[in-house]
């Protein structure tokens, strides 16, 4: 039991000050908060070697007002011109708007503005109201040779959203948010790029109300960010949500596009399947801004029955008996859980900690059954789906696990799992306060490399002397899944960081990795493209910039490796290729 008079970090419990560097790097609303609770706080200080002394004393905190030292590079004539087509009021130049909207959550990016050293910004920000809006500034930039940028829920994690060379940044969730269509015969809807997740789920979940539809439904993509991020950024960077298992990762929700390119606009067909050659619609999928601008998205939808979820949760023995159960279950045909997910132990320790688990008697209970808690690792999922299925789903989950050894805790976990999953990255900038680095990398891998991925990335990231290394797979597919390292450490030196992270990008690669699975590449991990994909590949990528943006000023500056500096992969890769 925890003391009264316990010693608690003063955990920042106000919003940012309007215009500071700290209300454009915190996450999510301004005004919510999730802090380390006691246990946690406690495992922290174990894991990290560190005292209550730590926690006394806070670090830069990025309250100060946004100051940029970087004018605006345009011409008082070509601003005009961006006012004369979306309006004097959709067009700002003043700093904050400026670093704002240059910036996303990467943790590199946020130390720069605990510091108030942002790198880049756009030259101007402007708030377009249509797609015809988009068509002339898309025009004018390609005419005057100035770089555009889109701009969604600003949640991208590999300097997606970086201007690397100033520019125009089109802000894409105040106007452009509408609803387009919606089809229930098609069982899809149309949407602008700039909707948000929780706009989209209210459309759907309340559909015979806001829709004048028959049924309720989802769209069944929840990621991490879903709270802030918008549709035209899962699509840019082929997103995938935490029920991805179930309803399909973003490169299977889509049906369609809308494109603004400076090559000119076009629709891609709403088939439900052609054989007329190599879909364009796939080509666009995860072109991250580098190809144009996303005006509308026509996606999947399903039939909302929440009241058919069932849950379920288990302990397995051993990380090995884990990951050959959800090889099972992803192969076994018989329907696929939404939400599934599998701890490594020292994620699982973490999670018994955090959740009040540990030192009760199911923990007590777990050891007798043989369940060591160094060994120990939790399984969580949920099924979806018509009534009957989702139950059937359970059913054999439970045979699977129980016959890997695994012992059934309800789905008590899972519930409290649904009620934290969007809130987690609140922690980090309590965490940062104080000197110390929470983030990820993810990775895509097949199930015959899965143990070789998991071990060597964890050998690199747990070499480095009192750090945390906290491993999941949390999307399915028959052939393979995915393998997210989440570390901790204390670390206040940004270039000690991006050598630590450059580290671990090189072991997944070097282990048989994708370079992402779910996050995209952005700006961070473009030097790796090449090696990653080979010239070949690559190649086809550079043909497709050139034809539909000839003077390359969509999204320039590395994305997607299509023009990463010579200098900079001499940096970042041995042998500087």
């Amino acid at each position: 039991m925890s003391g009264k008079n316990e010693f608690l970090p003063d955990w920042a419990n106000d919003p940012p000050a309007g215009g500071s560097y700290r209300s454009i790097f915190k996450w999510g609303a301004p005004d919510a908060f999730k802090h380390p609770n006691r246990r946690l706080y406690g495992m922290l200080k174990e894991e990290l070697h560190l005292s209550d002394d730590d926690f006394r004393k806070k670090r830069a905190l990025g309250n100060q007002p946004v100051a940029l030292d970087l004018s605006c590079g345009m011409e008082p004539e070509q601003v005009r011109r961006f006012m004369d087509i979306s309006g004097p009021e959709n067009v700002f130049s003043d700093d904050y708007a400026r670093v704002k909207c240059g910036t996303g959550k990467t943790l590199e990016e946020a130390l720069r503005l605990r510091h108030g050293a942002p790198v880049q910004a756009p030259d101007l920000v402007v708030h377009p109201r249509t797609a015809e809006e988009i068509e002339k500034i898309v025009a004018l930039c390609a005419r005057d040779g100035i770089p555009a940028y889109a701009y969604g829920g600003g949640s991208s994690v590999t300097l997606g959203l970086r201007p690397s060379r100033g520019g125009v940044c089109l802000v894409m969730t105040t106007h452009m948010n509408r609803l387009v269509r919606f089809s229930e015969i098609n069982q899809t809807i149309t949407v602008e790029p700039g909707m948000t997740g929780p706009q989209l789920e209210n459309l759907l979940n309340n559909a015979p109300d806001t829709l004048n539809a028959t049924r309720r439904y989802t769209c069944g993509h929840f990621p991490q960010s879903f709270e802030f991020s918008s549709v035209g950024g899962w699509i840019a960077a082929l997103g995938s949500g935490q029920q991805s298992s179930y309803y399909g990762d973003m490169a299977d929700l889509v049906v369609s596009q809308a494109y603004v390119t400076p090559a000119g606009a076009f629709k891609t067909l709403d088939y439900p399947a052609t054989a007329t050659g190599p879909k364009v619609n796939d080509i666009m999928k995860g072109s991250e801004g580098a190809f144009g601008v996303i005006v509308g998205a026509t996606l999947k939808i399903f039939r909302y029955a929440p009241e058919n979820r069932k849950r379920f949760a288990f302990i397995f023995p051993e990380w090995e008996a884990a990951v050959s159960a959800a090889r099972d279950i992803s192969q076994g045909e018989f329907g696929m859980p939404s939400a599934f997910r599998i701890s490594d132990p020292e994620e699982t320790r973490v999670a018994m900690r955090l959740y009040g688990i540990e030192g009760t008697p199911v923990d007590r209970y777990l050891s007798l059954r043989g369940l060591r808690p160094q060994n120990r690792c939790l399984f969580i999922g949920s099924a979806d789906g018509e009534r009957a299925f989702a139950r059937n789903i359970r059913k054999k989950v439970k045979k699977i696990c129980k016959r890997s050894g695994a012992v059934y805790i309800t789905g008590l976990p899972v519930k409290k799992w649904e009620h934290g999953r969007f809130t987690d990255p609140y922690m980090r900038e309590d965490l940062g306060d104080f000197g110390i680095i929470i983030d990820t990398l993810e990775s895509a891998v097949t199930w015959e490399g899965f143990h070789r991925l998991h071990q060597g990335v964890r050998a690199f990231i747990k070499s480095r002397p009192r750090t945390m290394c906290m491993t999941h797979a949390s999307h399915f597919y028959p052939q393979g899944t995915n393998l997210y390292f989440i570390f901790i450490a204390a670390m206040t030196d940004l270039e000690e960081y991006l050598e630590f992270q450059q580290g671990i990008v090189e072991q997944i690669l070097k282990h048989g990795g994708s370079l992402s699975h779910h996050h995209g590449v952005g700006k961070m991990t473009a030097p790796w493209m090449e090696a990653h994909l080979g010239k070949a590949q690559m190649d086809v990528l550079r043909a497709l910039k050139r034809h539909f943006d000839p003077n390359n000023i969509m999204n320039p500056g590395g994305t997607l490796g299509l023009d990463v500096a010579d200098e900079e992969k001499r940096r970042l890769l041995p042998g500087g290729s």
